[in-house]
């Protein structure tokens, strides 16, 4: 069996550490070190939690007061089975718009976005294009399905189209904060 001379083996121990710790950094066990610790590396890379489509609709909200929170899709509720998908959105929450008369959405579900609309959360804003493009390819040869989409950076808002332009334009200026 062959010796190691202590500080080979020490410098063994931190290269495979290193190694197995994928993107965190971990000290060297070899005298002071300026490396960081695997705590103050953790905290230089995570990155700022995202926004939600709840806090999302709150910041909307204080433009358009009108609109009232009508769900949470859940993955286990969510009727596109989308939620947490790899390349779809991570929160998405539903509301309503009480200048939408109920005659309009007479036997809709409490979520549609019909009644008022819904905001969805992605990951990246990439995902976020690739589901709006898709949502208005979609709807762009059934009028009894259009609707207002816009798009703040990760953040998707999409409106009624029982609201007005201006009233749908109201949406849109309220969420230009978001990204």
């Amino acid at each position: 069996m062959p010796r190691f001379a202590l500080p080979t083996l020490t410098l063994a121990v931190a290269v495979s550490l290193t190694a197995c710790a994928g993107s965190t950094k971990i000290a060297s066990a070899v005298g002071p070190s300026s490396a960081p610790t695997r705590e103050t590396a953790v905290a230089q890379t995570s990155a700022p939690a995202a926004i939600t489509a709840g806090q999302a609709l709150n910041a909307l909200r204080k433009g358009v007061p009108t609109a009232r929170l009508t769900g949470t899709v859940t993955a286990a509720d969510d009727p596109n089975h989308l939620l947490g998908r790899p390349g779809q959105y991570t929160s998405k929450v539903t509301f309503s718009d009480s200048r939408i008369a109920a005659s309009d959405t007479e036997g809709l579900d409490q979520g549609d976005v019909e009644r008022g609309g819904a905001v969805e959360v992605f990951t990246s804003a990439d995902d976020a294009a690739r589901r709006m493009t898709y949502i208005q390819s979609v709807t762009k040869s059934m009028p009894a399905f259009a609707e207002y989409d816009y798009r703040h950076d990760t953040v998707r808002v999409r409106i009624s189209r029982f609201l007005t332009p201006s009233q749908a334009e109201a949406y849109k200026k309220a969420a230009d904060p978001l990204g």
